[in-house]
């Protein structure tokens, strides 16, 4: 047995299993190895019936004193009510599926049940738990581990897969260097997987699921480091002058915010220094940030070197080559767009331009990391939304040039403790000012019962010549999830705002229509857009003066103010109304702290104190790769040890050819996987 083995070469997999375990990524051993609980169930010890308490889990045996049906035996959803007696009381076990399992049960034959105890007036009651023969193989004893659901495997079936993968701890090599291991105390390999999988007692199984998050962590900080060593040099840095972005400056038609000018000298003091810069601006939406940027542009294209600018979407990307355009062009400096849904005829003479040297400020999306596009004289790489980009998309971006300088932006802000050991090396800014005379959004909070005074309030502003956005948690009808979707508001408020036009944008439409409906968003051609967080990272639409967010409750912190966001862009007052369908006290904090503050770093802080990571920090939103067992914020001081320990590893090998270390790069390259190329 093997770790490479196919998943279908265990005992009881056919092909159909083997399918659900490939759609829920579990292809060889390997992975169903790494495949662990999500929580575990004590059945060490029966509980007396005298001595259960409502609200927890328990193991009882008992005899069945007697089976009923209460109401029709015929029908499949009639329940079955048994009543079970030990020596010391009874409890009522009900099952609403009863036919199915009726037959299953012998009046005076003792039976095992697991589940949480409820009280149902005067009696203990136990809903749908799972039973056993007593005595029988599977009624097992000790602390039993539950995995995430797989379609069509039950519970059982996974433990005792799990149980024949066991013998492939006994052949585990040790992969971690001596000195790490005793430096963190960790338990080997070996210890971790069969005490995460199953342990003798919670003491083993912590120190299993230190050692094992401490690996994931430590995988993805050595994997972090190496991209890092591979795009950063620490001499041989392009130097431009900061001061001839002065004429820029001077002509700007405001002036820089105390945070936008904070950040210019520091900027300043990387471009003239012989290392590469490798900055990283965080500031909220409308804090300035491209600005910043255009400066730095500016003082590149003076000093005789192109900048490129990568943004997620065609339609910011195309948002920001207007603002270029109209900014640079008074000073002779060309823009040029790469983007995919340009003529194969434009897209070669922009190419050539730019080859040429003639374009010295590119704007595009994916498209500008392509093999055929080449500069003359590259200096300057920014990326805007770098969340949205895999973290080899904005490493092959560097590559365009002979060591440019790097700058990357941000508007979901990220706490710096947080942000310091997930961009090790680069250098952080954060733009804190807003600029002067912009007002505050009013953010206001409604209950369900009161969407009508909501959008009378929105018809007065459409009335006035403004626009709106509205935004659902989703896109059609679910009888599963009881919330506002995206269809059913469009027909709802087409009906409710005759004379208004609202149009309708989603997920699941394809991109060159969501473009199209938003460019006419823009355009002012739509009154009110309905969206679901599609719009998140939108466009720039001034005129767009109330955001709604029905079922609030079902959005992160960071989420509702990217949102929101979204207004607040031109001189009007604007508007955030939330529509809340939940009194629970998490919703009711996260509303209050949306209605008493705009500043995306408070925010940001209450959303990972209320939430963990949520929407703020989900990896993938940030271009770093799903983490199994690790979460990067309540986990935050195993994270700062791996990464000293990725440090001192990257140090003596940078590119880890060590023998002991191919069990390590395997792990990078399978975390990563396109984000990073290893020679294994």
């Amino acid at each position: 047995m093997q770790l490479t083995d196919k998943i279908d070469t265990l005992k009881g997999i056919g092909p159909k299993k083997a399918q659900s375990f490939v759609k829920a990524g579990i292809q060889n051993l390997e992975d169903l190895l790494c495949f662990f609980p999500r929580k575990y169930e004590d059945r060490r010890e029966v509980i007396p019936m005298e001595s259960l308490q409502t609200g927890k889990d328990a193991l009882v045996c008992g005899k069945i004193l007697s089976r009923r049906y209460s109401g029709n035996p015929y029908k499949k959803n009639t329940p079955l009510t048994l009543l079970v007696a030990d020596e010391t009381g009874t409890v009522e076990v009900v099952f609403f599926n009863g036919r199915y399992i009726a037959n299953l049960f012998n009046i005076n034959q003792e039976y095992t049940f697991y589940g949480r105890v409820t009280a149902n007036y005067d009696r203990m009651q136990m809903v749908h738990p799972e039973f056993h023969k007593k005595g029988d193989p599977s009624d097992v004893r000790g602390i039993i581990p539950v995995y995430p659901i797989i379609s069509g495997i039950s519970q059982n079936e996974i433990r005792k897969l799990q149980k024949q993968i066991s013998v492939l701890y006994e052949n585990m090599t040790e992969w971690l260097p001596e000195e790490i291991i005793q430096e963190n105390r960790l338990a080997s390999e070996a210890f971790a997987l069969e005490n995460i999988h199953f342990p003798k007692d919670a003491k083993r199984m912590l120190q299993g699921k230190f050692r094992l998050i401490f690996d994931e962590l430590l995988t993805l900080e050595t994997g972090l480091f190496y991209i890092k060593n591979e795009t950063r040099k620490d001499t041989g840095g392009i130097v431009i002058d900061g001061g001839k972005a002065e004429p820029f400056i001077e002509n700007l038609p405001f002036t820089l915010t105390e945070g936008q000018k904070s950040v210019w000298e520091d900027m300043k003091k990387d471009l003239v220094s012989e290392k590469v810069m490798n900055r990283l601006i965080q500031g909220d939406v409308g804090s300035g940030k491209t600005v910043v940027a255009e400066m730095v542009m500016f003082a590149a294209a003076k000093c005789g070197f192109q900048s490129v600018m990568m943004a997620p979407t065609e339609l910011l990307a195309k948002q920001h080559l207007q603002s270029l355009t109209k900014d640079f062009a008074p000073y002779g400096i060309e823009t040029g767009l790469l983007c995919s849904s340009m003529k194969a005829a434009e897209k070669r003479l922009t190419l050539e331009k730019l080859c040429r040297g003639e374009i010295q400020v590119l704007v595009g999306t994916h498209a500008v990391i392509q093999p055929d596009v080449k500069f003359k004289n590259l200096g300057m790489v920014i990326t805007d939304e770098q969340h949205r980009f895999g973290v080899n998309q904005r490493s092959l971006l560097s590559k365009k040039g002979e060591n440019p300088n790097i700058l990357v932006m941000t508007a979901t802000p990220i706490p710096r403790t947080l942000a310091v050991i997930l961009y090790g090396d680069l250098d952080i800014s954060q733009i804190r000012t807003m600029p002067k005379g912009r007002k505050a959004i009013k953010t206001t909070l409604f209950h369900g019962d009161e969407r009508g005074r909501v959008y009378g309030f929105v018809k007065k502003q459409l009335a006035a010549g403004k626009q709106a956005y509205v935004v659902a948690p989703l896109i059609e009808e679910s009888e599963k999830v009881d919330a506002k979707s995206a269809e059913e508001l469009h027909t709802e408020l087409s009906a409710k705002l005759k004379g208004f036009q609202v149009a309708l944008v989603h997920g699941a439409m394809k991109q060159e229509e969501k473009d199209f409906i938003m460019q006419e968003f823009a355009k002012g051609y739509i009154d009110v857009l309905v969206s679901t967080v599609v719009i998140e990272v939108g466009i720039n639409v001034p005129n767009a003066t109330v955001m709604v967010i029905e079922n609030a409750e079902r959005f992160g912190l960071a989420q509702l103010h990217q949102l929101r966001g979204r207004v607040g862009r031109g001189d009007d007052q604007s508007y955030c109304f939330l529509i809340s369908g939940s009194d629970s006290e998490v919703a009711k904090e996260r509303n209050q702290i949306m209605c008493s503050t705009t500043d995306g770093f408070e925010i940001a802080e209450a959303d990972l104190r209320l939430r963990g990571p949520g929407e703020l920090f989900g990896t993938r939103q940030h271009g770093l790769p799903e983490m199994h067992l690790s979460d990067l914020v309540r986990h935050a001081d195993v994270l700062e040890k791996a990464k000293d320990a990725a440090k001192k590893i990257i140090d003596s090998d940078p590119n880890l050819e060590a023998g002991e270390l191919q069990k390590l790069k395997q792990r990078i390259q399978k975390m990563f996987g396109e984000d990073i190329k290893l020679e294994l």
